[in-house]
Parts: structure tokens; C-alpha cells; sequence
């Protein structure tokens, strides 16, 4: 199998100064393509930091995402935009949808925004 997710000393502070609260400190993971993995612990532990993190969403202090080899810490802009739109997916807690659109319009709307046909995305 093949790493598809890998983090190499991760680290993601917020705060100034002496305040300074270190979400995610030095984490390196490696995960293959198929494998099942669970990111728990207790509340402000930084799991959500971290998902932001791999996702792109976000930017680390430092340390490197590298994703199906691809090292996207340092992309800004329409790069990591693109990237997301192509490659990942995020479920959230809160409902992200476009309120005036259907949840099937919603999910049409993304395969629009990467170039399905139409056909394709009624399927």
C-alpha cells in the first residue's frame, strides 16, 4: 500500500507573545491508502486543528502535509483551493450547505465546480 497522508512535525500555535498555545506540536503520522483511522481525544486537544491542517484549511507554523506525496503546507491561494476541490473531502459537524439549494443540489454544485458533465452528475 501506499502513504496517501503524511505529516511531518506539525506544529500550529495561536496566541501572541507569551500566550502562546501550542493546538498541534510536533506531530508526525503516516497513513496508507485504505487504512481506518480515528483522530479522538478529549475537547482542545487539537484534533480539529489538525484535520484543518492535512485539509488545507489551514496553514502550520511548521512541519510539512504531504499528501499522495504532495506537499501542500506551502500552497496559498487558487493552488490550495484547486487541490481541496479535487482531492479532498470534509464532512462537518455544522451543516456547510448553501441554504437555498437542495442537498442534492449542493453536492451537484461541487462535481459543476470540478468539471463533471452533467450527465454525469444527474447519474
Amino acid at each position: 500500500m501506499s502513504i496517501v497522508i503524511e505529516t511531518q512535525n506539525l506544529r500550529r500555535c495561536y496566541g501572541r507573545g507569551v500566550t502562546l498555545v501550542a493546538a498541534v506540536n510536533g506531530i508526525s503520522v503516516s497513513i496508507e491508502q485504505g487504512e481506518f483511522t480515528a483522530i479522538i481525544g478529549p475537547s482542545g486537544s487539537g484534533k480539529s486543528t489538525l484535520l484543518n491542517l492535512i485539509g488545507g484549511l489551514d496553514q502550520p507554523d511548521e512541519g510539512r502535509v504531504l499528501l499522495q506525496g504532495q506537499d501542500i503546507a506551502g500552497m496559498t491561494g487558487n493552488a490550495i483551493s484547486d487541490f481541496r476541490r479535487d482531492h479532498i473531502g470534509f464532512i462537518f459537524q455544522a451543516y456547510n450547505l448553501i441554504p437555498v439549494l437542495s442537498a442534492h443540489e449542493n453536492i451537484e454544485y461541487i462535481m459543476l465546480l470540478q468539471g463533471v458533465p452533467k450527465l454525469n452528475r444527474q447519474a
